[in-house]
């Protein structure tokens, strides 16, 4: 769209948009016309996105409704006096923010990476003298000229061209340069489609061409994804969803019986100052404090578990989010494929062949013709490698040329080119003159159609005859074809001079088919995924039949998958009904790649995106889960995604998904471990409160076992493992419970065994003749052995403990260790005493402690093979009906 009249420029011929956008081809604009666009237009800059401040980083840690209640408390605290307890509790809440502020991704900064894409040299056109500027000073109506490696710095209409042919696979996700051309084109063209156009960010691979400037910044295609970014907002993950579900929940509860213990003591003649003191005590037990920092670094741990497996994770989250994707959405350029053209197949003599074994004494002219009539240049590099450059499909032919031993420079070199005519898509081919022995020999490429009707002849065939069956020809094209490969004829004939007259009497070399191949191990990893119950569905902007030969190869949708259109589905309201069975979606625009990870997440599903291309970048964003490639991606899609694939490798996905389940499943262990603790040690507050008794625990031993052992214990889950048969499992359904009823058995089972267990040790205690001070330190030791204990039972939440690996988990055994250690200096030491108000117990109360820590884990076991029995004969029964 014209920037300046609103106009489909592309929909306009070259004398008619030079109109429209008041520039004189001829001469340019003139100073004066600069200026006054400049002032109405602004700089050809995306505008930067704004970083989130460090302080509003930090302060963020903040919130969450169990902070709330945890700050509340410190007030409360500091307002009866309890300096030590608002100290400690303000020490939790600091240490807690710290950890999460360290751990948290930096924000994307996708926005600012497409400025900096835009930061460019261009040679324009002004005042009738050509001049090099800066990308920045380009205004509506500047007339720009292109070469070959130029990116392109503004959205063009184009005037001129020469060979011109430009990389959009970052824009449209096409692996194939396009060729351009300069004739006005339909007004419902699509973007991929539209020739005339050179668009901003693209890259030149051959040829050379001029333009009128139609749109800058904001308003060039690059400028609708930014856009697009702009309006996509984060997605919060199935974990935090549940966690925020959760802490809102017991935050409800534990204010609810704080305020319970304050009146039912106040009820019973207690001081209001006791009460409070109380209520503060339960909330401090109750609260899970180490929840956020726990989740925080299991997933920090399965990050760095990542890194060592080819993914780099930029946003925390996401790593759980991959355990609970339903459907991946990836892209075929560089993700299913190499993203670089590769001749498959030759037919030469009547007979198609595999490209490497096509036989030399019939291809060798049909190959020496790919390597000689191209513009695709082989270039030594540093250390004796060599490399292409050029358009993708002649690079292909040089490569294929070098591979079966014929050098691109020896054959020039022998037969050295004195003409060319370039490839336009009005012409369909493309020639070459050269001196050879035998005097000048032209050379042709293009489509079969069009040099198949300059011929009279064949190459010989084995048995000698050059008769042209044009009937075996077309039905190998079309064979070729129906594979998704892209066809082209080579031919050669005698000639003196080389004008842009159609050949003719050329004799037929042969056929060379290519396309972007599969990566070997992509069919492998889709399978994976697909085992573990992740629908794969394959976008991109290729054509239909292109893209359906690749998804079967890859094993998308089976041998028959089922193909949409994406320019069929633009603005369609039922966007997500027609996704449901879909395996591939073709020819798709940006846009649409954006609104089909809306309509998935919007019926429901876990969404993980995979691409490397700048039109990837606002789907990328959109999904719960990005996930870039790290060798080809461009930097703007790596900035929005959540996941950088370093090797550009699809299998990772698969590991990354295995190591997603895993992180979730270690995160339910530790809020397994954790809660029945907690819950315990709130309710001992309310249960002394009932019963007219001593608190068994002061409110500042609470928060002593809270910070030791949801880091000494609970954090050593974060360690453990995958688990057998992990990639077995359907995903997890977006909308199902955090915690099953076998889970909510398990928790609040354990939580009166931790209330019961720590009065029993403080009472018996007490009649044993201990101090109030000996049997509060018998109680906390006693919690604690309790914990020990359950904490071994929650290594796995399916499988018995006796199926685990003793060692499997070393950071435990530490953790087991260091808290006994621990529990060693808070009972002993004399500063930890005079602190903790702690004495140490006598011998028989040690054999106690030790019991109860026995005594739950049994229990706990008992009740673990008991669900697993009820479960296992659930699944008998249902598989015999």
């Amino acid at each position: 769209m014209d920037q300046m009249s609103g106009s489909p420029v592309h929909a306009l011929s070259p004398d008619v948009a030079g109109i429209e956008l008041a520039s004189d081809p001829q001469r340019g604009l003139d100073d004066d016309d600069v200026r006054q666009r400049r002032l109405e237009y602004g700089e050809n800059l995306l505008p930067a996105a704004r970083p989130r401040s460090a302080f509003g980083t930090f302060i963020g840690q903040f919130r969450n409704p169990l902070v709330y209640v945890l700050l509340g408390a410190i007030v409360v605290a500091l307002a009866v006096g309890e300096w030590t307890d608002a100290g400690v509790i303000a020490a939790v809440v600091i240490a807690n923010a710290c950890i999460g502020y360290v751990q948290e991704s930096r924000a994307t900064s996708a926005l600012a990476r497409l400025a900096t894409l835009m930061r460019i040299r261009s040679r324009a056109l002004r005042s009738g003298m050509w001049s090099e500027i800066d990308s920045r000073d380009l205004v509506p109506g500047d007339v720009v000229a292109l070469v070959a490696g130029d990116r392109v710095p503004a959205d063009l209409r184009l005037i001129g061209t020469e060979g011109l042919c430009i990389d959009e696979s970052a824009l449209t996700g096409e692996a194939e340069a396009v060729a351009k051309q300069i004739a006005a084109l339909p007004l419902d063209t699509a973007v991929a489609d539209r020739t005339n156009m050179a668009f901003s960010g693209t890259l030149v691979v051959t040829g050379a061409g001029t333009g009128l400037v139609s749109a800058t910044g904001a308003q060039t295609q690059l400028g609708d994804i930014h856009r697009m970014l702009r309006t996509v907002t984060e997605v919060s993950t199935p974990l935090t969803r549940r966690l925020a579900q959760l802490s809102r929940r017991l935050t409800v509860v534990i204010l609810a019986l704080a305020a319970m213990t304050f009146v039912l003591g106040v009820w019973r003649g207690e001081t209001a100052a006791d009460m409070v003191s109380a209520a503060v005590a339960l909330a401090v037990g109750a609260i899970p404090e180490g929840l956020p920092a726990a989740v925080t670094i299991t997933l920090a741990i399965g990050t760095s578990r990542m890194a060592h497996r080819g993914a780099i994770v930029r946003r925390l989250p996401a790593i759980e989010t991959l355990g609970s994707t339903t459907v991946v959405c990836t892209d075929k350029t560089g993700t299913l494929t190499r993203n670089e053209m590769v001749v498959e197949s030759v037919h030469v003599g009547g007979t198609t062949y595999p490209a490497m074994t096509a036989p030399l004494e019939q291809a060798r002219a049909c190959l020496v013709a790919g390597a000689a009539c191209t513009d695709a240049v082989l270039r030594e590099e540093q250390g004796g490698t060599a490399r292409i450059l050029g358009d993708p499909t002649e690079a292909a032919m040089v490569a294929l040329a070098r591979d079966r031993g014929m050098d691109q420079r020896e054959i020039l070199d022998r037969c050295p080119r004195v003409g060319r005519v370039p490839f336009t898509s009005e012409r369909g081919w493309m020639a070459t003159l050269h001196e050879t022995d035998g005097g000048r020999e032209v050379l042709v490429k293009g489509s079969p159609e069009t040099v198949l009707a300059m011929c009279r002849d064949a190459a010989p065939d084995a048995g000698g005859s050059t008769d042209l069956d044009r009937g075996t020809v077309q039905d190998a094209v079309s064979q070729l074809s129906a594979r998704g490969l892209r066809v082209l004829a080579l031919a050669s004939g005698p000639a003196v001079a080389l004008d842009a007259a159609v050949p003719r009497d050329l004799t037929l070399l042969g056929l060379q088919a290519m396309r972007d191949p599969l990566r070997p191990e992509s069919r492998r990893a889709i399978g994976s995924l697909q085992r573990a119950g992740i629908r794969v569905i394959m976008i991109t902007g290729d054509h239909p039949r292109t893209a359906e030969a690749i998804a079967r190869e890859a094993g998308v949708g089976g041998q028959s998958p089922r193909v949409l259109v994406g320019s069929d589905l633009a603005g369609d309201t039922r966007l997500g009904e027609l996704l449901e069975g879909v395996d591939v979606i073709a020819r798709v625009p940006a846009g649409v790649k954006l609104s089909v990870v809306r309509a998935l997440q919007a019926r429901g599903h876990v969404v993980a995106m995979t691409g490397d291309g700048i039109n990837d970048a606002p789907a990328l964003k959109q999904a719960d889960v990005g996930i870039a490639m790290g060798r080809q991606g461009t930097e703007v899609a790596k900035d929005s995604a959540d996941i950088v694939l370093s090797d550009d490798n699809i299998a990772t996905l698969e590991a990354a998904v295995e190591e997603g389940r895993s992180v979730y499943d270690n995160v339910v262990k530790f809020i397994a471990w954790t809660l029945p603790t907690n819950l315990g040690e709130g309710l001992l507050v309310l249960v002394a409160i009932l019963l007219a008794a001593p608190l068994p625990l002061t409110p500042v031993q609470i928060l002593w076992v809270n910070m030791t052992t949801a880091v000494a214990l609970g954090l050593t889950l974060s360690f453990e493992p995958a688990e057998a048969g992990i990639m077995d499992r359907p995903p997890r359904a977006p909308t199902s419970s955090l915690f099953p009823a076998a889970l909510i058995v398990r928790i609040t089972l354990v939580g009166i065994l931790m209330v019961m267990g720590s009065f029993t040790a403080f009472w018996a205690s007490q009649r044993l003749g201990s101090t109030l001070d000996q049997s509060r330190t018998c109680a906390v030791n006693a919690l604690v052995a309790m914990q020990i204990g359950y904490l071994l039972t929650c290594r796995s939440l399916t499988l018995p403990l006796h199926r685990l690996h003793p060692l499997g988990n070393r950071a435990l055994v530490l953790g087991v260790l260091a808290t006994l250690a621990l529990q060693g200096l808070f009972t002993y030491a004399p500063w930890m005493q005079e602190w903790f108000g702690t004495s140490p117990p006598t011998g028989y109360a040690w054999l106690l402690v030790f019991g109860l820590g026995v005594a739950v884990f049994a229990v706990v076991s008992a009740l673990d093979a008991y669900q697993r029995s009820r479960t296992l004969s659930g699944r008998v029964r249902r598989s015999s009906v």
